[in-house]
C-alpha cells in the first residue's frame, strides 16, 4: 500500500501526517510494507523543510520531521500511489483538476478515508500560531491511529 497526504504547499499539514501515519505504521503490523509520503499542489516551497513551528510542534511529541523536504504533486504520483489522502475539500478540488482519467478514485480527505470524520478537514495552520498547530497534530495523530485500523480491516 502506497499513500501520499496532500496538502497546499507540503510545509505544513501534509509534512506532519506524513509524520504521523510514518509512526503508527512503524509501530503496527504494516511496518515496512505501506509506504508514505507527502506532497503539495502549488510549487511555493518545493525544497524546503517543513514549516519551523510543523517542525517544533512534531518535536514537542516525539518526532522529527525536519528531514523531509516539501514537493509538488507530479502526475507519476497517481500511478506511483494507490492513495492520494487530501488535507480538506479545496486540496481534493485541486487534486481532481490534474488527476488522469481513471485516477479520480484515488484521491479522499485524509480524515474521511481514515474513518474518523465524513467530510473532516484538516484546517491550514499557517497564518495562526502554535495551537493551531497543535490542533493539526491532534487531528493527524487521530488519523495515523485509524489508517492503521483501516489497512488491518482490507
Amino acid at each position: 500500500m502506497k499513500l501520499l497526504v496532500v496538502c497546499l504547499g507540503n510545509i505544513c499539514r501534509s509534512p506532519l501526517a506524513e509524520g504521523a501515519l510514518r509512526a503508527h505504521i512503524e509501530d503496527s503490523p504494516f511496518a515496512g510494507r505501506v509506504e508514505v509520503d507527502s506532497a503539495g499542489t502549488g510549487h511555493w516551497h518545493q525544497g524546503e523543510p517543513p514549516d519551523r513551528r510543523a517542525i517544533a510542534c512534531a518535536r514537542s511529541h516525539g518526532m522529527d520531521i525536519s528531514g523531509q523536504r516539501a514537493r509538488q504533486l507530479k502526475p507519476e504520483d497517481f500511478d506511483h500511489f494507490d492513495w492520494l489522502l487530501c488535507a480538506d475539500a479545496s486540496v481534493v478540488r485541486d487534486v481532481l483538476r490534474i488527476a488522469p482519467q481513471g485516477s479520480e478514485g484515488k484521491v479522499a480527505l485524509l480524515l474521511e478515508w481514515a474513518g474518523l470524520q465524513e467530510g473532516g478537514e484538516i484546517p491550514d495552520p499557517y497564518t495562526g500560531g502554535s495551537a493551531d498547530f497543535e490542533r493539526v497534530w491532534r487531528l493527524v495523530d487521530s488519523a495515523g491511529s485509524a489508517v492503521v485500523h483501516r489497512l488491518s480491516q482490507m
